[in-house]
């Protein structure tokens, strides 16, 4: 008497599919890394130039809104306290740079109120923001 053995076909995980999967959401996790370091700053009006460019390696970024309202990566700070609380900042790296970010309402007189500030501050590198256009 002959038996007859059946063989149980085993489970296969097919490699090219997964493959697709994961370069997917490399790419979709390095383009959100990317987007992500380059809008530090509050949205506001900015004016133009045709040169622009972002700085990535700066330590903090300040806004000013056009009703003069300042703040410091997204926390609102007085101008009368803005170099305190930047000369605490300062103090604890060794890389003293900023991003400012103005509204292209603001009044000259008013950007070199918040220039001297953040100069008070302890901040020697300081980088004007623009949109490129």
């Amino acid at each position: 008497m002959k038996i007859t053995r059946c063989f149980v076909r085993r489970a296969r995980i097919e490699m090219l599919p997964l493959i697709d999967i994961v370069f997917l959401l490399l790419v979709f996790f390095i383009y959100a890394m990317l987007s992500m370091a380059v809008h530090r700053g509050l949205p506001v009006v900015l004016p133009s130039s045709k040169t622009a460019g972002i700085d990535k390696r700066l330590l903090v970024s300040v806004t000013v809104k056009a009703d003069g309202g300042v703040y410091v990566d997204g926390t609102p700070v007085g101008l009368e306290t803005l170099s305190e609380y930047l000369h605490g900042i300062a103090q604890d790296s060794d890389q003293k740079g900023a991003l400012l970010f103005a509204d292209r309402n603001l009044t000259y007189q008013e950007l070199f109120h918040v220039l001297d500030e953040i100069k008070r501050g302890g901040f020697t590198n300081i980088s004007l923001q623009a949109e490129a256009d």
